[in-house]
């Protein structure tokens, strides 16, 4: 199948309201993770991996960051034609915003009308994984189904907070379920379930016309998981893909169907937590299947001082161009360029994003700090959580302290 039949449609209009402070200034696909990486870096490298090279990504809230980091990152060769362009709610169908996902597409259906592709990928822009969605194409066409779905496979306790495909044959879509509280097991595992990925192909026509009625139901949310999915499944034309058989080239059996729904500040954490280990459960390090993002010009990171009690170390950590480890110590965390770490500081299981200065004698442990935060000298901040809910930081119900950008941290 020729490259041109497809067209790439990413979603990354939300607000993402559960990540607030990080989201307080920038959508959500535009958040940093892994040190040097955005959020929208996952679905875009696993597109460009794909040879999909012809991708228009779906911007509404905050979007500036986002914009320029797409503009100056992801820049396709324009003589074969190739783009990743964001496209921002034009309100081409009146002065109204994006109303969800499928009205997104909906407002945007010139670009399909432009492009005229024989099917559309629409995938999310907040999720962590790898994936080669051309096996997923391939299924989709083989089966002459309207959409297929990814799904992955969760224990069934687990699915009550996504929605839950439900099939008997493993492949034909028979019910999609919007977080019950009893999901439906697999035919092969009753212990698990399906969660739809937020990952979709469509045959090009049925999109067309599933967001074209979708847009005229007066009782629509008008989104993709929650209205337009189950529209197609009632009229028999959906199927599963089980993200457990896509085979990424480099990958290895511990990160094999590796998928993060990163919507929490917990999860958030948590994934990164997924990057740091010796043999780590999602692996960077892919050569063949690499996730691309932007590199500033940064000298490398720079370990000061061979001081009894002033040498700087870090462990099971990544620490980005840039940084400085001035006599700290540095375990189990992430650092974005940038970072400062003075003598006698300690910064364990913490992730730290560009910019961020940790003063002399400072104790960081279980904590999020984001852009440009300065730590005062002997500050203790995820040691005592009721101490740093006094002080007016964001405690989440696990205990992790979280420090936007431009939130104060007093002395």
């Amino acid at each position: 199948m020729a490259e041109r039949g497809v067209l790439g449609m990413v979603l990354a209009g939300g607000e993402g309201k559960r990540l607030w402070p990080l989201t307080a200034d920038r959508a959500k696909p535009a958040v940093p993770f892994g040190g040097i990486y955005r959020l929208v870096d996952f679905v875009l490298s696993t597109l460009v991996n794909a040879d999909y090279l012809r991708i228009v990504v779906l911007t509404q809230y905050k979007s500036h960051s986002l914009d320029r980091h797409i503009s100056l990152t992801w820049r396709m060769s324009t003589l074969l034609g190739n783009y990743v362009t964001p496209v921002p709610a034009q309100q081409r169908l009146g002065p109204q915003w994006f109303q969800g996902s499928a009205d997104a597409i909906y407002q945007s259906l010139n670009l399909v009308y432009d492009e005229q592709p024989g099917y559309v990928v629409v995938f999310g822009a907040d999720h962590v994984y790898r994936m080669d969605p051309r096996q997923m194409v391939e299924q989709h066409i083989a089966s002459g189904a309207g959409v297929t779905v990814a799904g992955i496979r969760v224990p069934r306790e687990q699915a009550t907070a996504f929605g839950v495909i439900e099939t008997h044959d493993g492949r034909r879509i028979d019910a999609f379920l919007e977080k019950p509280a009893d999901p439906p097991g697999l035919p092969d595992d009753p212990d698990s379930a399906y969660v739809s990925m937020g990952n979709y192909v469509f045959t090009t026509e049925v999109l067309l016309d599933a967001v074209r009625k979708d847009a005229y139901d007066e009782g629509s949310v008008h989104d993709m998981g929650r209205n337009v999915i189950p529209m197609l499944v009632a009229n028999g034309d959906a199927q599963v893909y089980d993200f457990a058989d896509n085979q990424v080239p480099g990958a290895t059996d511990r990160d094999r169907a590796y998928w993060r729904d990163v919507g929490t500040m917990e999860a958030y954490y948590d994934a990164h937590m997924d990057l740091v280990s010796v043999l780590p459960i999602f692996n960077l390090y892919n050569r063949q299947w690499p996730i691309l993002t932007h590199s500033p010009p940064l000298p490398p990171t720079k370990f000061v001082h061979d001081e009894p009690g002033r040498t700087g170390h870090a462990i099971e950590s990544l620490v980005s161009p840039g940084c400085i480890i001035s006599g700290g110590e540095v375990r189990r965390s992430v650092l974005s360029p940038g970072v400062k770490v003075h003598s006698r500081a300690v910064v364990d299981g913490c992730v730290l994003m560009h910019g961020v200065d940790v003063g002399r004698g400072a104790v960081l442990r279980r904590a999020i700090i984001d852009k440009g935060a300065v730590i005062p000298p002997d500050v203790r901040i995820g040691v005592d959580p009721d101490e740093d809910r006094a002080r007016g930081f964001h405690v989440t119900d696990t205990g992790l302290t979280v420090i936007g950008k431009g939130q104060p941290v007093p002395d």
